[in-house]
């Protein structure tokens, strides 16, 4: 199935649920927002997270007859704006653009002061950033097969780098490797352009991170793109098969963005929000602008995106304690 058989699928199931909503909804929430939305953003201004929260946010404004005012609330690995939507009034004027950390953060932080099941209401899926399988166009691999086959002939094994740890590339990476049945290090690096700096220089074998930071180097032939760790290819790079394809099934992995609010919030505003949000992904602009940003819009319904948390949560458990990976 296509990533575009999905996106419609989802915006069909959420379309029908949220036809569904006023029936029954209390005036109040029928009258929601009668004021200004905020929605938090995890990250700093300016990188594909922001970009995304800001177009979403500048599309649903009109529809919902509000300002939706985006704010920043960046560091320790997206914890600080997760702790305040966990306790913000479960009203719907205070929502989080939440990101992959959040599933990451309860294998990795034993005393968090939230819990992902119990402090959150799921609304919506957003997006997707893509991880690639990224080498040095001079190695002397050019399929994962050959990559794999290299990295078991030699003494160390493979050595990867990634932009932190307890990163979802970070993650992928051991997740490759113990599924692959190979040996390897990943080395930490304050961010992607580090990393790929080393890859540059043959210093590591590969990254499995976000591509825009590289796309420069791959289009002047210095790096090479053996594999995505999407479930289907993704359309920025088509030509590229999936670890899937590959042989290696369970090496699915990426940066993902999604709507959240806090535990409580009434059920209508939920339907409301998420009805709104398929619109602006079905929205030829809005996919225009965050495709240019390196990402892969989703939808679909709160149930599917509930579902989709928990997924992540246990698989990348398993991940941190079979690789006794502790937090920075």
């Amino acid at each position: 199935m296509t990533d575009r058989n999905i996106t419609r699928r989802h915006l069909l199931g959420a379309a029908a649920a949220a036809s569904l909503a006023p029936l029954g909804a209390p005036a109040w929430a029928q009258a929601w927002p009668s004021r200004p939305i905020r929605l938090i953003s995890p990250y700093n201004a300016g990188g594909p997270s922001d970009i995304l929260t800001r177009v979403l946010g500048d599309f649903m404004a009109p529809r919902l007859g509000q300002p939706v005012v985006v704010e920043n609330k960046a560091g320790a690995g997206t914890r600080i704006a997760n702790e305040y939507i966990a306790k913000a009034a479960p009203d719907g004027y205070t929502l989080l653009h939440a990101a992959a950390p959040i599933a990451i953060g309860e294998a990795l932080y034993p005393n968090l002061p939230y819990d992902l099941r119990k402090s959150f209401t799921p609304i919506v899926s957003t997006a997707i950033a893509p991880l690639f399988l990224v080498v040095n166009a001079e190695a002397p691999y050019k399929t994962v097969a050959e990559f794999l086959s290299w990295g078991k002939a030699q003494a160390g094994g493979l050595n990867f780098g990634s932009p932190g740890s307890g990163s979802a590339p970070h993650l992928t990476a051991e997740l490759f490797m113990r599924a692959a049945g190979v040996k390897g290090v990943v080395a930490q690096f304050k961010g992607d352009a580090p990393a790929y700096t080393e890859l540059l220089a043959g210093r590591i074998d590969a990254t499995l991170t976000a591509i825009s930071t590289a796309v420069p180097h791959i289009q002047a032939g210095k790096l090479r793109v053996l594999a995505v760790a999407n479930e289907t290819r993704s359309p920025s790079y088509p030509d590229t098969p999936t670890f899937v394809e590959s042989g290696l099934p369970s090496v699915v992995g990426y940066g993902w963005y999604g709507l959240m609010a806090p535990a409580g919030t009434p059920a209508a505003i939920v339907q409301r929000l998420n009805a709104e949000t398929n619109a602006a992904i079905a929205d030829a602009e809005v996919r225009r602008k965050t495709e240019a940003a390196g990402l892969q819009l989703r939808g679909g319904t709160a149930a599917e995106f509930r579902a989709f948390l928990d997924r992540e949560a246990r698989k990348w458990s398993q991940v941190i304690k079979a690789a006794n990976i502790q937090p920075e």
